[in-house]
């Protein structure tokens, strides 16, 4: 997610009503505003040159656990004391006396540091007075948390020097520790009644609202009871409650806001009904929840090892949308994958065959950001419009002012993280039809041998606070996010971040995973900008999801390194140069920029003049690079030929390799992008290879950018298999975009997360890529306009033929038939890597062009042959390359490469091998394997 924005709620303003008095609720409110005001918050101190807060405002210390607070920044002059008040009307101006409050204790300051979990833990914090909570007063805190506290430093005449609020996550982390261990929050179905449990140490009082459907009124009322040594409320309801809905009542302080009757769905919500308004009562083993066939339907075992993964990344409404062969009711939905006659399963199964392993689907949990019922289609209103220009803006026109009720979004706003998404239901009203529905499309998927993987978005939720689509901050006001020293909610992955590095939201994440990875068989994760987590919580996760489903459940992730975590600020993340040894896999930035050129970040100053090993770099200059005032170098072509061998290596961090200056390096001690390791793996099933996913521009459109404009459109699909043979020769784990393969453009768009169906159109019929539909969206774009307008405006001269299409489809199969064939492409360690596979070409000396591996299969299980040597040529034109060590050896082309319906006929044409010299001839721009039985 290096480049996306959340997608901005354009919803009504808080509607909040307020009551007299806090009395218990009726019936009436289950069917209330989402949320009440039962005594407002104290008016705010008045402005003072003097540090003040007030009710809501600034929460500047810590609690770290339930009798130490640390107050970073604070004068340590003065009394210390603890004010609380159950109504929330708190009020501490500066030079005058707290009001509002029921009651204060005093706080004793404490000469000795902090124990050294706690000071590991808060590690973060500033320097400032710890205080203590006396031994007779600590057995009170629990329930003075469930009003409002505020920590005041006071003069000796009782008048408020300084004020904050505390945050509380250290505090109910340790009252409350045991909860991480209750199995069954949520709700449990028996047959004669349901049981409702959910964490909320710091509510007053908590009831539960059944519905007998998703719009009837409520039908029952029923206050929960509080666990005081898990801060857990619990009820139990008679009767059959499988297929009706419920909502929690929470009265529960809420900063700025006052003592508030929160009316909200739950966290561990399995289903819901249309937008989200109820969650669903649903026993998910429950036979009338399972497609015919669930239990039976075997997960495919095509993965004994994670490099053995070859993952398609594909968004659940780009597959069918625009899939005439799809029935119309099934177009963009989850049962468009049960329709296997369709265009776009019939492209899936030929991607299995050939040896694809993974379906990685986009957020398929439920989505803040798209309407459930009656959003709006617009394929076919753009496509009507009169005068469409390649390099239009009609058709951005047209997205844009649909934007909020479109049917469209990526789906990295999580609402509910448990429970499938509404709109790709047929009926969104129906908490059973998702359900099973999603359970059909997984079930459709593992029977053409394709297992499933989800994207996950545990680093952030879209909203929080009281909004009326924060559910977390509604429960549990303050623990579920992680704060900035002020108490502000960090927004560094684009929206609220989530607080991993707790351990319920700890567990909120693992259970969920656990359930999706149970209850609907998916076999595979990759996490949203992970690097935000804690590995400890990557590796509690994994340990968790095998054991609950007795195999091994692969996890990938973003382990981008940034914001309010980097560098291990607050606990070790689960970030690249983090999570070695793990066995979790992250992406690999490295060869990706090397083969692209650039950046993910590049502008028009750089998109176009920064060229990558496959599109150019020095052998083939675009108009930009050639009047750049620094010319780029025969040593930037293999510095970049270098980053490439990198990935191929797997980015292992124990790897030797020549380096281009000469001297032989372990990975590790090369330098990437100015101060990383180029190495930080340290076994291949933790590296992603990849050259292009959903975020930023396709490899196609980044290299109509890159690419000179007079390469004809037979060589820019050579350069487009060029990244695909990279990715599938790579050791560790080859990702790829859903049509990569088909040469997939999206009309130059960098973020095309809003873009709506038009910019992210797939083609399974094979006629068109849709470059040259439009001037993308201008928030994302509109700064480049000037320099994407006359390429848009070539699109004819540009844009594929049907006949290259075709042709990148099938050598995109064949080379993933040649990685299939074997596991010399998918090694299994760090060991195994730096003994068979060696490069040659290399150092000072090279055909910088031109990337030279070979790979060793004596006596290795599953190689098939004796040795293999791929050969790379970038370059444009026919390339030979000498190696002595490869003398008198007696290789072949591969079989693939010499089948009859070969894509790329030029390699048995024109590849050779001359066994007296070790030369190797390939053709321009091609990948070559040879073999050796």
């Amino acid at each position: 997610m290096e480049t996306r924005l959340a997608k901005l709620f354009a919803g009504a303003a808080l509607a909040l009503t307020c009551a007299a008095a806090s009395a218990a609720p009726t019936l009436a409110d289950c069917d209330g505003p989402f949320a009440t005001v039962l005594h407002a918050a104290a008016p705010a101190a008045a402005p003072s040159s003097t540090p003040a807060a007030s009710v809501g405002s600034e929460a500047r210390a810590y609690w770290l656990d339930r009798q130490l607070l640390q107050w970073p920044g604070a004068d340590r002059a003065g009394v210390f004391k603890l004010y609380y008040a159950a109504g929330a009307q708190l009020r501490a101006d500066p030079g005058q006396r707290v009001q509002g409050a029921d009651g204060a204790l005093l706080l004793a300051p404490s000469a000795a540091p902090a124990p050294d979990a706690l000071a590991r833990r808060f590690k973060f914090i500033g320097q400032g007075p710890l205080l203590a909570v006396a031994p007779a007063d600590v057995a009170r805190i629990g329930a003075l948390l469930t009003g409002q506290v505020l920590l005041v430093r006071e003069a000796v005449d009782g008048t408020v020097l300084d004020a904050t609020a505390a945050q509380l996550p250290g505090a109910l982390d340790d009252l409350y520790a045991s909860a991480v261990q209750a199995p069954d929050l949520g709700v449990t179905v028996g047959a004669r009644s349901a049981g409702f449990k959910l964490w909320a140490p710091t509510a007053q009082a908590v009831a539960v609202c059944t519905y007998a459907s998703g719009t009837s009124a409520a039908a029952t009322l029923t206050a929960m009871r509080r666990d005081d040594a898990t801060g857990i409320w619990s009820a139990q309801l008679p009767g059959t409650q499988a297929g009706r809905y419920y909502r929690y009542l929470v009265d529960v302080v809420a900063p700025g806001a006052g003592l508030v009757r929160n009316l909200v769905t739950d966290p561990y919500s399995v289903s819901l009904t249309t937008d989200s308004r109820r969650s669903y009562i649903a026993d998910l083993g429950a036979a009338a929840l399972k497609p015919p066939g669930w239990d039976s339907t075997p997960v495919p075992q095509r993965v004994k090892a994670q490099p053995d993964m070859a993952i398609y990344e594909l968004h659940v409404r780009d597959f069918s949308i625009n899939d005439a062969s799809v029935s119309a009711a099934n177009r963009g939905k989850y049962l468009a994958f049960t329709e296997t006659g369709s265009n776009g399963m019939r492209h899936l199964a030929a991607l299995s065959r050939a040896g694809m392993t993974d379906i990685h689907l986009l957020p398929v949990y439920d989505i803040a950001t798209i309407p459930e019922q009656g959003c709006q289609a617009t394929l076919q209103d753009i496509a009507a419009l009169p005068g469409l220009r390649p390099d239009g803006l009609a058709q951005q026109a047209a997205i844009g002012a649909v934007k909020f009720t479109d049917c469209y979004n990526w789906g990295y706003d999580p609402y509910h993280y448990s429970a499938p998404e509404g709109s790709y239901a047929r009926d969104a009203a129906d908490g059973a039809a998702r359900i099973v529905e999603f359970r059909r499309m997984v079930q459709a998927l593992h029977r053409i041998g394709l297992r499933v993987g989800m994207d996950v978005v545990y680093n952030h939720t879209f909203v929080a606070g009281q909004d009326p689509r924060s559910v977390l901050d509604r429960v549990v006001p303050g623990y579920y996010h992680r704060l900035d020293a002020r108490g502000a909610i960090e927004r560094s992955t684009c929206c609220d971040n989530t607080a991993t590095e707790h351990p319920m939201m700890a567990k909120l994440m693992i259970d969920s995973a656990a359930l999706w990875a149970v209850h609907y068989k998916i076999d595979s994760f990759r996490f949203d900008l992970m690097g935000h987590q804690p590995r400890a919580a990557m590796e509690q996760l994994q340990a968790r999801v095998n054991r609950a489903t007795g195999r091994h459940i692969n996890l990938i992730g973003e382990g981008w390194n940034f914001g309010e975590v980097a560098d291990g600020a607050r606990f070790v993340q689960a970030s690249q140069l983090s999570l070695n040894g793990s066995g979790i896999g992250t992406f690999s930035d490295r060869a990706r920029d090397a083969m692209r050129g650039g950046g993910a970040a590049d502008g028009s100053a750089q998109i176009a003049s920064q060229q990558g090993w496959i599109n150019g770099l020095v052998y083939d200059p675009n108009a930009v690079a050639r009047s750049a005032p620094a010319p780029r170098t025969r040593d930037d072509l293999m510095d970049a030929a270098d980053m490439v061998r990198v990935g191929l290596a797997g980015s292992l961090r124990s790897y030797p390799m020549q380096t281009r200056q000469g001297p032989v390096k372990r990975l590790e001690d090369m330098a990437y992008g100015g101060n990383q390791p180029a190495g930080y793996a340290s076994a291949p099933g933790e590296t992603v290879n990849y050259v292009e996913n959903h975020d930023n521009q396709t490899l196609f459109d980044i290299n109509v950018f890159k690419l000179p404009l007079d390469t004809s459109t037979a060589e820019r699909a050579q350069v487009q298999m060029l990244g695909a043979a990279i990715n599938a020769f790579s050791q560790g784990v080859p990702y790829f975009h859903a049509g990569f393969d088909i040469l997939r453009s999206k009309s130059l768009d960098r973020n095309s997360f809003e873009s709506g169906d038009w910019f992210n159109r797939l083609d399974w019929t094979y006629r068109d890529n849709y470059f040259g539909t439009g001037l993308p969206p201008e928030a994302d774009n509109g700064k480049d306009y000037p320099l994407m307008r006359p390429l848009l405006a070539q699109a004819q001269r540009i844009k594929p033929t049907p006949q290259d299409i075709a042709w990148s489809r099938d050598a995109f199969r064949d080379l993933l038939a040649i990685r299939a064939s074997s596991t010399l492409f998918r090694l299994r360690t760090a060991e195994d890597v730096a003994q068979r596979l060696r490069f040659y070409n290399t150092g000072p000396q090279q055909v910088p062009t031109v990337i030279v591996g070979h790979l060793d299969g004596a006596g290795y299980p599953g190689a098939r042959f004796h040795a293999l040597t791929y050969v790379i040529n970038a370059d444009k034109v026919t390339q030979q390359v000498t190696v002595t060590q490869e003398q008198g050896r007696r290789y072949a082309l591969h079989p693939v490469h010499l089948q009859a319906g070969a894509a790329d006929r030029r390699i048995a044409a024109g590849a050779r091998y001359d066994a007296a010299t070790g030369s190797f001839t390939v053709p321009p721009r091609s990948a070559v394997v040879f073999v050796e039985p």
